[in-house]
């Protein structure tokens, strides 16, 4: 069974990121407002970004992965902007170790 990972944009520009095997139905399901509360209280949706997946299991870790991510990060994903991508990678709690935060010698 081809298991997809999917984005849609909702009508208040927000994004729902889940899993199906069955895109063309489960996005159908969505705008009937039977989908998602969120779908459900933001329609109509549109199918943004779709990611094959060998496997339900890894549809599901993919999906809870990508939940997780800023609104910045999901649009260049969508985008397929591999660059913003990166940049927007890189640990937000990452302290610099350049010379300015190395400690000061008090001793000459």
């Amino acid at each position: 069974m081809p298991w997809s990972v999917y984005i849609l944009k909702c009508s208040d520009c927000s994004y729902y990121v889940g899993h199906t095997a069955h895109i063309e139905s489960r996005l159908k399901v969505h705008n009937c407002g039977k989908g998602a509360k969120h779908t459900a209280t933001h329609l109509p949706v549109t199918l943004v970004y779709q990611e094959p997946a060998n496997s339900k299991a890894v549809a599901m870790k993919r999906e809870q992965q990508i939940k997780h991510w800023s609104k910045a990060k999901k649009e260049a994903l969508v985008r397929d902007d591999v660059l913003s991508l990166k940049k927007l990678s890189k640990c937000r709690n990452h302290v610099s170790k350049d010379k300015t935060s190395q400690p000061i010698s008090s001793t000459p």
